[in-house]
């Protein structure tokens, strides 16, 4: 059993060399390629900071929370999908040291699917004393199904230099026997993206379409060919 286990732990390495020994005598083009696109956001997500100190204590975080709750159906948001609370904090630590009187705050989370509709509740927010209204992130919604269509299409490209490659040499390629895919990841926690207002009317009825930076979604490959 011994002796078997030793001839194993030989073979191995063995069986390696002979493998890359293989690929290297195989005539083989290697090249490699990118492709990239940019989409529009169609999950944005605003970051909403109900003070009370902000009222000078004369609105609780209740009543705030509840006036923006109205507001947001109105605009036909459902908050029970929506809306998010983030942090619930208040000066407490404080009030024997500094304040006889004890403050709240209340941060949410809060998904939209549009500029418009991003631009509609800062107005309206801000109309009922909430400013404290913020772009937190944007993201895709299909962007596994995206990243994957790209992974193709730079596949493709691959194909199409190497066939570039060897048409002024009279020659073909093969199978691909190796392929390398060298794509960075799409990180969803991203900066926040830059925002700006498309379009805003002196009267304030009128609704604000805010345009969002578009979202860059790239794919590089190395794909090694072997040559006819």
């Amino acid at each position: 059993m011994k002796k078997q286990l030793i001839y194993l732990l030989f073979l191995i390495p063995l069986t390696t060399m002979a493998q890359s020994k293989n690929f290297l005598d195989v005539a083989y083009l290697e090249t490699s390629a990118q492709v990239d696109t940019l989409v529009a956001p169609d999950r944005i997500y605003l970051s909403i900071t109900i003070k009370e100190q902000d009222s000078k204590g004369r609105k609780s975080v209740e009543e705030q929370e509840n006036k923006m709750a109205k507001e947001l159906k109105a605009l036909g948001i459902n908050i029970d999908k929506q809306l998010k609370i983030k942090d619930v904090s208040s000066n407490f630590k404080n009030y024997f040291l500094r304040s006889k009187t004890v403050l709240k705050s209340k941060q949410f989370s809060l998904l939209v699917y549009d500029g418009l509709t991003a631009g509609k509740t800062m107005a309206a927010l801000e109309d009922i004393g909430i400013a404290n209204t913020s772009l937190e992130r944007t993201e895709y919604s299909k962007m596994d199904e995206l990243e994957l269509e790209l992974k193709g299409n730079a596949v493709k490209k691959a194909k199409q230099k190497a066939i570039a490659l060897t048409k002024p040499l009279d020659q073909k390629i093969g199978a691909a026997i190796h392929i390398q895919d060298n794509s960075q990841p799409y990180y969803r926690a991203m900066a926040t993206p830059r925002m700006e207002m498309k379009s805003m009317a002196m009267d304030s009825a009128e609704p604000l379409d805010i345009g969002f930076e578009k979202i860059k979604v790239e794919s590089t490959v190395k794909v090694t060919f072997k040559l006819l």
